[in-house]
């Protein structure tokens, strides 16, 4: 009987690496119990500089605190690559409205000119839009994300020696031009928007590789991992970053690895919540082949839990536009004619 998990790990990043530089076997194997067993977990000793996470979440309490039409600037409408801002309750997950507001951004690159018609998601490579009143908000996303990436990136590489196989094994995907992805949210407190009731964020896995979530200290995260009825609380540590797997790690590995759902409830009314999603994503062209797992790991992969109205894609460009069109419905009506 699979046991019921209660509360989600915690690991400390400043311990992966022995002093030769190789990835300590007990990190590795308490990384490989939480990402076949609970699929979230939580990370500290990251590094970054001093107080960084602190002082990102105040800049988002600041930005959020300024005048509505200064981010009505940034209407994601305006954006193919769905960059920008997304008014209160537009967003929606399971066809329902989140009670949300936030930024999306991405890579800085230029738009492609040409994109092919069987491949729409190429026009997710382009632009973010950022706020030119409040300049401290791209300067502080931009170097949370570099960050971030080089977190990702070592995570991966500990995921992939957890799996027996070469450090580098996911390496090629990310090479170039990875299309990671980040989030600036603000919640607003239940009530605020009445189609949403009490949901922050609908229940829901990811969609790409690696999540790596900076929340503050308000909480509302909740996981549900497999094979399991009970939801955990993701209690917020000061500076700490949750961790999950998104659902290209669930397919590649035929669900050893799982792309576990969460959800997020809504802060009571009048409490507001920020957090600071950033997902650790390779190319859009990237497509995924099946991950060559050792026998005795094989044999407890558990299939991909897929279902006909949200099917995982091994393309990674292709499933985050089926995500993003899911989610944004009225800028995937202006530009993909959905």
């Amino acid at each position: 009987m699979t046991k019921v998990r209660t509360s989600v790990p915690v690991l400390d990043l400043s311990t992966a690496r022995s002093s030769d530089g190789s990835f300590n076997p007990e990190f590795i194997d308490a990384l490989r119990d939480a990402t076949h067993n609970i699929g979230f977990f939580q990370v500290v000793g990251y590094g970054g500089s001093d107080n960084q996470a602190g002082e990102l979440l105040d800049t988002l309490r600041e930005f959020f605190a300024r005048p509505v039409g200064e981010r009505l600037l940034l209407d994601n409408r305006n954006s193919p690559q769905f960059r920008g801002y997304t008014r209160l309750g537009k967003e929606v997950t399971q066809g329902r409205a989140d009670a949300r507001e936030q930024i999306d951004y991405g890579p800085a690159r230029p738009a492609l000119e040409n994109v092919p018609e069987d491949q729409p998601h190429l026009k997710l490579q382009g632009p973010n839009q950022w706020p030119s009143a409040f300049p401290q908000l791209e300067e502080k996303a931009m170097d949370w994300a570099a960050l971030m990436s080089s977190i990702g990136d070592e995570l991966l590489s500990a995921i992939a020696v957890s799996l027996e196989l070469p450090a580098d094994y996911f390496a090629e995907p990310f090479s170039g031009t990875p299309a990671w992805m980040g989030k600036l949210v603000h919640y607003v407190g239940t009530g605020a928007v009445p189609e949403a009731g009490s949901q922050g964020v609908g229940a829901h896995a990811d969609y790409g590789f690696v999540t790596l979530l900076l929340q503050d200290e308000v909480g509302g995260l909740e996981v549900k991992p497999y094979g399991q009825d009970e939801w955990i609380d993701v209690d917020p540590i000061p500076g700490a970053l949750v961790v999950n797997l998104g659902e290209m790690l669930e397919v590649a590995t035929n669900g050893y690895l799982m792309a576990t759902i969460h959800r997020v409830t809504a802060p009571p009314a009048g409490v507001d919540r920020y957090s600071v999603p950033f997902f650790w994503s390779p190319r859009l062209d990237a497509t995924i082949d099946p991950v060559p797992l050792p026998e005795h790991l094989a044999a407890q992969a558990r299939g991909v839990s897929d279902d006909p109205h949200n099917p995982m894609l091994s393309n990674y460009g292709s499933n985050m536009l089926k995500g993003f069109l899911r989610a944004h419905p009225e800028v995937a009506k202006k530009w993909y004619d959905r």
